[in-house]
Formats: C-alpha cells, sequence, structure tokens
C-alpha cells in the first residue's frame, strides 16, 4: 500500500504490517482526535484490525514509523485539502481505548473547521445545525466559537456573521421570554474573553476585541459600550512607568478594535474617535528615542526616528488609523470582509459589553537581591517592533494603509499561531486570498481570471516573504527562533516551487542590495543564516555569477563580508569540496577571499619535525593516546617544564601550556567525542593550568587563562566555529570564566587569528561574547531558581513545624511572635552563596563588555574614524569607504546590537558598570562620545 490507497474494508488490516493510521487534523490543543504519536503497534492486530477497518467506509492509509514522534503531512493524509478521518466507536481491547465522538463534539469541531470550501455559503448552514442540535449545549458552541477565533483570526469576520444569525431564532424547547442563543454564546463568550484579560494572553485578547468590533457593526454589540472597551485599553498607555511590551500590545487591541468598528462609532455623535487616536499618537511619541536603536537600517548620523525600509508597527496602525479616521472610516469596508452585511437588518436590543479594567503588570514578590542590592531576575525589555520592507506598495500592501495593515496582521497572527505545525502555517498562508475580498492579490497560475481592482492586485507570494522575513530579522530578537521561519519559508518553497521560489529569490536579491545601504549588522548575520541554510534545502543552487561584480570592493565591504560568512556557514552544512564545486571560477581564487583554497581544519603546529617542540609534543601525544593518568601526565609535565627554563629563551610556562592545550585538541580534532573525552579526561590538568600550575590547584591566573584561549584559537584558525565551541566547553567546564572570554574578544583575538591588534569589532566577536554573557546570565538564572526552591522547601518546613507546635499547645495570642524566622538549611545557605558568586561574574563580565567597547569607540585615543563614519557627509561617501571605515561602522552596530540585546541586564547594573567604564570616557564635546552615551542612556532606560 502507498499514500492516498483507499483502504479496503474487509481484507486490507489483517496482519501486524499493517497498522492502521488515520488521523490529521488541525493542531488545536483541544483537539479530541487522536495523535499518530500516540498510537503503539499491537502483537494482536489481526482480528482488531479488520473490525476497525470493517467500520469505516472511507478513509485513506498513511505510511507512518510508529516508532517516531512526527506527525504526517498534510499531502501524506489525505488527497482532498482538509478530509478528518475519525473513527467511531472502533478501538477494541487491541488498541487499549474507544474513541467516540459525541454530538456535541462533532458540533463543536464543524465550527471549527467550517468554511474550508465557501464560508459564505456554509454559515447559513452551520446555524441551522447548531439550532437543530438538541439539547442546546451553549458552552460546546461557545468553546467552538472562542478557538475559532483565537486560533483562526482570517476566520473572525465570519464567526460574526455565524453568530448574527444565531440570534435571529429562539433556542428550541426554551421557555417564552428566553434569550436567543446568540445572546447566550456571546454572554459566555464575554466570560472567555475575560479570562484572557485576566491572564493577560494578549493576542487572544486582541482577536477577540475584533470579533466584538465586527459584531458592533453587525448591531449585535452596543456602540457605545464597544466605544468604552476600546478606551479601557488606550488607559493603559497612560499607566505610570508602563513597559513598552504592555503599552504596544494594549494600543494594538484599541487600535484593531477601531479600525473594524469605526464606522459606527464614528456614526454616533457623542462618541469621539480622535481621543483614542490622540492617546495612541502621544505615547508612540514618547517612544522615538527607543526606535532609532532597532531599526533594520542604521543610520548613526541622524536622531530621527523614521526607519527606511522598514516600518514600526504602533506607527503603521496609527497611520492607518489616522487614515480611516479621516474618510470617516470609509475603506473599512475595502479593508475587513464584512459577511455579516448581508443578514437581515438587527431589531432586537443590542448587547452591551460590561465594562473593563485591564489588570496591572504581574509583580514578582519573592525577589531576589545581588550584593550590591540589584533585582537578581530583571525585568525583559520589550523593544518597538520594526519590520524590514522589501518590495515597493504596488508589489505588497503597504502596512501603513488600512488594508495593508489589516493583510499583515492576519499574516502575522498566523505565521505566530501556527509556529506549532509549519506544514499547516505554509498551507494557510497560500490559501489566504479565500479570505480576502476579491482581487486583493493576483490570481494563481491556473485559477479563474479575476479583474484586478485599483490599488490592490498585489503578489500573495511576495507579500508573504515579506511577512515572514519582517518577523525573523525583527530587533533585538525575533519572537520565535530563527529556524522556524527558515523551515517555514522552505516548506513553502515546496508548497508551491514555482510561485514561491521565484519570491524568495527577489527576496534575497532586495537584501543583498541592502546591505550597501546599512542594513544592521544582526540582520545581515540573520540573513546570511537564512541564506545558508535555504541553499542547502536545495542544492545550493544560486546564481553567485550576479554577484562577481562585487569582487571588486574592499574586502570588509558588508556584500564581500556577507559573501564569506554565507558561504562559511554553507561548509559548516556540507563540506568545502562542494561548495569549492558550485562557486565560480573568480570566486575560487585566493585573492577573491571569499573561500579558502584548502578545506578547514585544525593547524598542529608541533606536527612539523622543524618545531623546536617537536619531540616534546610527541611524547606527550604518546602519554595521552595511551589514556595515561592524569596524575603521570603532570608529573611528565613538570619535567619538561623543569627543562624547557633551561633551554628555551620562551616562557616553559606558556610553551607548557600550549604544549598541552595543542595535543589535547590535536587527539579530540577527530570527532565531538574524542573532543570530550579527552577534556573530561584531563580536567584536573587543564584547572591546575588554567590557574597558572602544573601538579596543584590555586587562584585563577589571568595570563595562563589568556594563553590557554590562545592556543586554541591559534588550533583553530582555519575554523572558527570551532574555536567558538571549544570556548563554550571551557566555561561549561569551568576552565575559563564569562570574563575570560569576554576580554579575550576585545584584546587578543586579532592578534591570534589575523596577526595585528584591531580595535574593533565584527561579527565573530559578536559571536563569542554572546556566547559569554549567555552563559554568565544563564548561570545567574538556574541558580536563582535554585534558591527559589529551596527557600520554598524551608518555609515549608517551617510552616509545619508551626503548625505541629500549636496543635501540641495553645499559645497566648498577645505573646506570639507576629514573624518567626526561618533557618536556613546547609544547602539553602550554600545555594545562596554561589548565587552571589555568580552574580559577581555576570556584573563582572557586562562590566569589561562596555570597557571593550568604549576603547574601541569612546575614548580619546580611538581611531579619528570613530567620528568620521558617523557623519552624513561620510554615510554618502561610503561607497568610496576602506577597509577601516567599514570595519569601524560595524563596530558601532555591534555596540548598538549589545545594548538593545543585553538592555535587562544592563538597567538592572548600570550605576555599578556604568561608573566606571565612564570615567575614561573624556568630559569634552566629541560627537563620537555623544553618540556612545546617548546609545548607553536608551538601552539602559535613562534620559537622552
Amino acid at each position: 500500500m502507498v499514500y492516498g490507497d483507499k483502504i479496503d474494508a474487509e481484507n486490507s488490516l489483517t496482519s501486524d504490517d499493517d497498522l492502521l493510521l488515520l488521523v490529521y487534523t488541525q493542531p488545536t490543543a483541544e483537539s479530541s482526535l487522536l495523535s499518530p504519536s500516540s498510537l503503539r503497534r499491537s502483537s494482536t492486530v489481526g482480528s482488531g484490525a479488520t473490525r476497525v477497518a470493517a467500520a469505516v467506509q472511507d478513509f485513506y492509509l498513511i505510511n507512518f514509523d510508529v516508532n517516531s514522534n512526527h506527525e504526517p503531512s498534510q499531502a501524506q493524509a489525505t488527497p482532498s485539502s482538509r478530509c478528518t478521518r475519525v473513527l467511531k466507536n472502533t478501538w477494541s481491547e487491541d488498541y487499549g481505548r474507544d474513541t467516540y465522538e459525541t454530538p456535541d463534539q462533532k458540533l463543536r469541531k464543524n465550527i471549527i473547521h467550517f468554511g474550508e470550501v465557501d464560508p459564505e455559503q456554509e454559515i447559513p448552514r452551520l446555524a441551522t445545525q447548531i439550532f437543530d442540535h438538541t439539547p442546546a449545549n451553549v458552552p460546546a458552541v461557545t468553546e467552538g466559537f472562542r478557538i475559532g477565533v483565537t486560533e483562526q483570526p482570517f476566520k473572525i469576520p465570519y464567526y460574526a456573521a455565524l453568530l448574527r444569525l444565531l440570534h435571529d431564532r429562539p433556542v428550541a424547547d426554551a421557555a417564552p421570554g428566553s434569550p436567543s442563543l446568540g445572546k447566550q454564546v456571546l454572554d459566555d463568550f464575554w466570560k472567555g474573553f475575560q479570562g484572557f484579560l485576566d491572564k493577560q494572553a494578549w493576542r487572544e485578547t486582541r482577536l477577540c476585541v475584533q470579533f466584538f468590533a465586527h459584531l458592533t457593526v453587525a448591531q449585535v454589540i452596543s456602540v457605545q459600550s464597544m466605544y468604552e472597551l476600546l478606551k479601557s485599553f488606550t488607559a493603559v498607555l497612560d499607566e505610570f512607568g508602563v513597559s513598552h511590551g504592555r503599552a504596544a500590545k494594549a494600543g494594538l487591541c484599541a487600535a484593531e478594535g477601531l479600525m473594524i468598528s469605526g464606522p459606527v462609532v464614528k456614526q454616533d455623535a457623542s462618541l469621539d474617535t480622535t481621543e483614542i487616536i490622540t492617546a495612541l499618537q502621544t505615547y508612540i511619541e514618547s517612544t522615538n528615542d527607543a526606535k532609532t536603536l532597532v531599526q533594520p537600517a542604521i543610520q548613526l548620523f541622524t536622531d530621527t526616528p523614521v526607519l527606511e525600509h522598514a516600518e514600526e508597527w504602533l506607527d503603521c496602525a496609527l497611520a492607518a488609523l489616522k487614515t480611516l479616521n479621516g474618510s470617516d472610516f470609509a475603506q473599512t469596508a475595502d479593508s475587513y470582509p464584512q459577511p455579516y452585511m448581508a443578514s437581515p437588518p438587527w431589531t432586537e436590543e443590542p448587547f452591551n459589553l460590561p465594562g473593563v479594567l485591564v489588570p496591572p503588570e504581574v509583580i514578582e514578590l519573592d525577589g531576589l537581591t545581588t550584593e550590591s542590592g540589584e533585582d537578581a531576575q530583571p525585568k525583559k525589555e520589550e523593544w518597538p517592533q520594526g519590520y524590514v520592507r522589501l518590495f515597493e506598495n504596488d508589489v505588497t500592501p503597504d502596512p501603513t494603509t488600512p488594508v495593508g495593515f489589516a493583510i499583515r496582521s492576519t499574516l502575522l497572527d498566523i505565521v505566530d499561531i501556527f509556529e506549532v505545525n509549519r506544514k499547516d502555517c505554509a498551507r494557510l498562508l497560500l490559501e489566504f486570498p479565500k479570505w480576502t475580498p476579491p482581487g486583493t492579490f493576483k490570481p494563481r497560475p491556473g485559477a479563474p481570471p479575476q479583474s484586478p481592482k485599483e490599488g490592490k492586485d498585489w503578489q500573495l507570494e511576495s507579500t508573504i516573504l515579506e511577512t515572514i522575513l519582517g518577523a525573523t530579522f525583527m530587533l533585538p530578537e525575533s519572537t520565535y527562533k530563527s529556524i522556524y521561519y527558515i523551515a517555514l519559508i522552505t516548506e513553502l518553497c515546496k508548497s508551491s516551487p514555482t510561485t514561491v521560489g521565484p519570491a524568495v529569490g527577489k527576496s534575497i536579491r532586495r537584501l543583498y542590495a541592502l546591505l550597501a545601504d546599512g542594513l544592521d549588522v544582526e540582520v545581515s548575520h540573520r540573513f546570511a543564516e537564512w541564506f545558508a541554510v535555504h541553499m542547502s534545502n536545495f542544492g545550493f543552487q544560486w546564481v553567485w555569477k550576479e554577484w562577481i561584480p562585487d569582487l571588486t570592493l574592499v574586502p570588509q565591504h558588508p556584500k564581500r563580508t556577507f559573501m564569506r560568512r554565507a558561504v562559511e556557514f554553507e561548509i559548516r552544512l556540507s563540506y568545502h569540496d562542494r561548495i569549492m564545486r558550485i562557486l565560480p571560477e573568480p570566486m575560487r581564487e585566493a585573492d577573491a577571499n571569499v573561500i579558502s583554497v584548502e578545506a578547514p581544519g585544525p593547524d598542529y603546529i608541533y606536527d612539523d619535525p622543524t618545531n623546536p617542540h617537536h619531540e616534546s609534543a610527541q611524547a606527550l601525544l604518546t602519554l595521552i593516546r595511551g589514556r595515561a593518568k592524569p596524575d603521570d601526565v603532570m608529573a611528565h609535565l613538570e619535567t619538561l617544564r623543569n627543562s624547557l627554563m633551561e633551554t628555551t629563551a620562551q616562557d616553559a610556562n606558556t610553551v607548557v601550556r600550549s604544549l598541552t592545550v595543542q595535543s589535547l585538541l590535536h587527539i579530540g580534532s577527530r570527532s565531538f567525542s574524542h573532543f570530550l573525552n579527552a577534556i573530561e579526561r584531563y580536567l584536573p590538568l587543564l584547572r591546575n593550568l588554567a590557574a597558572g600550575q602544573i601538579s596543584s590547584g590555586g587562584n585563577a591566573s589571568a595570563e595562563a587563562r589568556t594563553d590557554i584561549m590562545n592556543t586554541v584559537a591559534a588550533f583553530w584558525k582555519n575554523s572558527r566555529h570551532m574555536i567558538l565551541i571549544v570556548f563554550d566547553k571551557l566555561m561549561q567546564y569551568q576552565i575559563v570564566d564569562p570574563t575570560d572570554v569576554v576580554a579575550w574578544t576585545f584584546t587578543h583575538w586579532a592578534a591570534v587569528l589575523e596577526g595585528t591588534p584591531k580595535a574593533t569589532f565584527n561579527a565573530f566577536q559578536w559571536d563569542l561574547l554572546k556566547a559569554a554573557l549567555d552563559k554568565a546570565n544563564g548561570r545567574v538564572m538556574v541558580q536563582r531558581r535554585k534558591v527559589a526552591v529551596l527557600r520554598k522547601e524551608a518555609d515549608d518546613n517551617a510552616a509545619k513545624a508551626i503548625a505541629g507546635e500549636s496543635a501540641a499547645m495553645e499559645v497566648d495570642a498577645e505573646a506570639r511572635p507576629d514573624v518567626i524566622p526561618v533557618g536556613e538549611s546547609p544547602q539553602l545557605t550554600s545555594a545562596i552563596k554561589a548565587f552571589t558568586v555568580l552574580t559577581r561574574e555576570q556584573k563582572s563580565a557586562l562590566a569589561r563588555t562596555l570597557d571593550g567597547f568604549v576603547d574601541c569607540l569612546a575614548v580619546e585615543t580611538a581611531s579619528e574614524k570613530v567620528r568620521e563614519v558617523i557623519t552624513e557627509h561620510a554615510w554618502h561617501n561610503r561607497a568610496n569607504w576602506e577597509d577601516d571605515d567599514w570595519e569601524i561602522w560595524e563596530t558601532w552596530g555591534w555596540y548598538r546590537h549589545w545594548g538593545r540585546t543585553y538592555s535587562p541586564y544592563l538597567r538592572n547594573y548600570m550605576n555599578t558598570i556604568g561608573t566606571v567604564a565612564f570615567a575614561k570616557v573624556p568630559s569634552k564635546a566629541d560627537p563620537a562620545v555623544e553618540l556612545f552615551r546617548k546609545t548607553w542612556n536608551i538601552a539602559t532606560g535613562q534620559e537622552v
């Protein structure tokens, strides 16, 4: 049997090899359908499978590995688009349990899945089915609506139309004067909305507000109560010290609700739409400084928060809202489907939404402070959302227009909601035109022709790619890991290669062009990762010859840097010879500096017989290969050091460290497991070396640790990602500290890898720095949770002891103390001490980073280029920049990215680490110093 074969109900499943797997459905949390991962092979499949097959009239076989946890794909599950096959009352004891779908479950499922063919035609039939369902089950109907609204936002207008029809007839067998079914469902739905609001589930809350707004236009909900609901969200914008994340989410609830309900709100003379718009604008103007730090394209010479080649999401909402308000919301009908407008006129009393108060932000009460009094759990700072624009407005909709904002908002919601299933997400994105007014997008190849609508007729695939890449490149970090967005684009290409493939190519070319126009350094980094992974999924096929003319640019130009980085990533995903073969001849030349002539690999310097320490290294290798005990190796190294002190002019300790580390790396270069085994076997030796000793330990030695990192970098200089891996393991095993890695990143990397010191910062350094800081921050968070658990255990034990004493004897209320001290257990005392050490290390790593950027950009001895590249004149003359100009510009970019990425930690420690670092900064007027301070102040939330 193969995919899509219908199963013969009598004869197909009669052996252990024929296992029935049949369910494919949408990944909703409330789904009661079976998951293939829950099925297990039975040794008695024969008779049970026959009974199962006999009960099913029409379903399809899915080829599925029962030992895996992967869900079958859409193509595997069924040849029809969304056919869900459900077994009813068929699982025998051979399969462990029965699966029976009740009528209520069927009804709920029909509500969730309606509209797969033609939603407008299905609405009346579904409404009749809901009315005819007896006995009426309002919670089941409401649950279907709630799941549909919050997990399928593209259906929200049609759910509003469905609920509108439910108000036209009373509930079957209901007493005279009873509220209609629609009224009961809406009342129950409101309770669920209140639950979302109380939990601060902002996306679900916003989608429910959209649902209410459509019902307001349908006259089901009163205009006054809807307006008051929107104002309750704008009240959040006036809260003292409100975080940007909370304000932006509340502002979007109000903005999108008014965009949809505006036509009826505007008609009520007692209601003022400008009040909501003014509240949004006032808040947005207060975030101008923060916008300058999250621009996808850098402009160092201006304070204007205008985003070139990008749009800030809350700005888009405000612009669209102003446009709608200026035309009395005449464009709302053109921006949002309104299927409920075809319903009969509403004659009943509208539903009044109860008043709400948006709950305050949750504050951590059981906080833990550092030794200097800072909060050990800094609050994550959310930044304005800047989305990169790749195409012109006639190709993709402008998100600052009402229809453009509506399309982009729904697409973003689909991408976010269906993160759990990229296959469904890709399918829904490609089917999106079905849920938009006709003429919104160009018809797909083979589809019936349609008349293009003026101002629309956009390209669907380009719109989808621009939306996904905008979410991928959001700064300082995307909502989900980059791999999700990369996999989603790959899935889109597989689903529709002839239409999505060209859109991907156009997107790559557009981003590549933006590299020369100031594309942010982090966005460029993610672009290279996406490009490499995407190419690896499609045979590394790219029109490389298009970039040959750019080989005449200076080596540090962003386009040249991108080529090197993309090729480096591709080699990691494949192998050197494969990538070498696909590149055109000019790119393979050594002076092109795109790919190394030789495959990247280790550089074991002691393998050369002419090396003066060759024999010593061979003897050491023999011991290590023979798995000698660490004590024996230490004794050998002690003898070797004594000998070297008499025979070499070099520092004997440095030579011994180099010999030892290079030998261990040489043994471990065969594979990752070899490397781990070598490191773990000789951990005592490495820790002694890091302390400046051999046979005994001691306090940390900065010089010794630097020697170890220099040796690692020299050994793997031709394969830099291996440096990252080894450094990470050295930090994990506490051979070096994160602060050591930070210091090495700023002061030693260039001398070791490029042969000359540099006061600049590049992408490789950023990877090292991020690994070190994330390690330090992660250790603090882990230890903090450990302390919290131990404290809770101590409090619980104390409470039990107090309860036992109270039961044993009666204590006079006045004599009882108000607070009973709780003694700390030895484990808790030890955990708190470890926490103190780790927070000190965290602060040290952050302080050393700031100090490193100060030395690069803000001290008097900094290069004059530091001041030149941030001027407008220099930027417009960037076509004539040399390597050092681009290196300094990149350094500014990484400093900005460090500030916005680690803003929560910098705000926590800004007084202690900022005071020391800025003591070296000159006080005289200097444009570079002013920009450096401004960036620091924005990152730490201070006045600019």
